[in-house]
C-alpha cells in the first residue's frame, strides 16, 4: 500500500487564524502569529505573497538568507525549503496563501510564458516597495479581500484568478529588473550556476567532479572559485542542501526515516542515519522529536 504523506499542516500552527477564504485555495489572513514549529526548515505546498507594511522579517529560503525591511513585498514558492529566524516586534503584513490547484490554473492562462515572474522570486524573494507601490499592493489586498467575501457570486474564483494574473504581469517587472552596478562578474555567475546546479541534482550527485563536469571546469578550479567567493567549500555547499532536505522532509512530512533515506538516495537507512548525525550533532529521530 502507498503511504500517503501528509504535508507540513502550516494552517494548524497558526494561533486564532481569522482567515478570508474561498475554500483550501485562496485565504487571506494578516499579522499570524508565528509558533516555534516555524523556526525549523518546512516545505509548504502553496504560493504565499507577503505584503510587509512595518518592520522586517529575516531567515531562509533554500539556504538564502534574506533580511526584508518594509514596505516590501515577498513571495515564497511551492516546494521550496522555508526557516522563520525572525520577526521584529513591530512587524506587520498582509498574507496571501495560494494553493498548487490555483497557481497551476494561472499557468494554464499562458502567465509563465507571459512572465518569467517564479523563476525570479527563486532567485530573489523579496523586492522593496515605493509609498505608490506599496499603496498599488493595499489596494489589491483590499479587492481581494472584497472579492471573497461577495459569498453569493459564483463567480468568485475566476475574479481572483483574473485579478492575481493581472498582479502578477504588474509586478513582474520589478522582480528581474537587474541595476547597472549590480550586474555580475564572470566567477559570480559561474557561482550561482555551481549553487543551482546543486540545488537541482543534490538528491543524486555528490562529488565535486560531477559539477565541475556539469559546469565545463576542473574540480580544482571549481574548489577553489567556491570557497573564495563563498567562503564555504563545494563539498559544504553540497551537504548543506542534503541536510536542509533531510530536516525538512523530518520536520514538514510524515515520512518514515526510510523513506527519507530513498528519497534522498543514501545506500541505507543506517548510512542517512550516519551522515545526518555527522552533519547536525542528533539522528534523524532525535531531530524529528527535538
Amino acid at each position: 500500500m502507498k503511504t500517503i504523506i501528509e504535508p507540513f499542516n502550516w494552517r494548524s500552527e497558526l494561533n486564532s487564524l481569522e482567515a478570508d477564504a474561498l475554500g483550501e485555495d485562496f485565504l487571506l489572513f494578516e499579522n499570524p502569529i508565528v509558533t516555534e514549529a516555524f523556526n525549523h526548515p518546512f516545505k509548504v505546498d502553496v504560493v504565499t505573497g507577503i505584503i510587509c507594511t512595518r518592520g522586517t522579517m529575516k531567515g531562509f529560503v533554500n539556504l538564502k538568507k534574506y533580511e526584508t525591511q518594509a514596505p516590501c513585498l515577498f513571495i515564497v514558492l511551492p516546494d521550496q525549503i522555508l526557516q522563520y529566524e525572525e520577526f521584529s516586534d513591530d512587524f506587520e503584513g498582509l498574507f496571501v496563501v495560494m494553493s498548487k490547484t490555483f497557481t497551476n490554473n494561472l499557468i494554464e492562462l499562458n502567465i509563465q510564458d507571459k512572465l518569467p515572474l517564479f523563476r525570479s522570486v527563486q532567485d530573489n524573494p523579496w523586492i522593496p516597495l515605493n509609498e505608490q507601490e506599496l499603496e498599488m499592493m493595499l489596494q489589491f489586498y483590499k479587492t481581494l479581500q472584497m472579492t471573497v467575501r461577495l459569498k453569493e457570486n459564483p463567480n468568485r474564483m475566476e475574479i481572483l484568478k483574473l485579478l492575481t494574473q493581472a498582479f502578477f504581469l504588474g509586478i513582474s517587472y520589478q522582480f528581474h529588473k537587474l541595476p547597472e552596478e549590480a550586474k555580475q562578474s564572470k566567477q559570480e555567475i559561474l557561482v550561482e550556476n555551481f549553487i543551482n546546479c546543486v540545488h537541482k541534482n543534490y538528491k543524486k550527485e555528490r562529488t565535486v567532479e560531477f559539477y565541475a563536469n556539469k559546469l565545463a571546469l576542473t574540480p580544482k578550479y571549481l574548489s577553489k572559485l567556491i570557497k573564495d567567493n563563498t567562503g564555504k567549500s563545494a563539498p559544504e555547499w553540497i551537504d548543506n542542501y542534503v541536510v536542509l532536505e533531510a530536516k525538512a522532509l523530518l520536520k514538514s512530512t510524515n515520512m518514515t526515516i526510510q523513506q527519507i533515506s530513498d528519497e534522498l538516495n543514501f545506500p541505507t537507512q543506517s548510512f542517512f542515519g550516519k551522515y545526518f548525525k555527522r552533519q547536525v550533532g542528533l539522528s534523524p529521530k532525535g531531530y524529528r522529536r527535538n
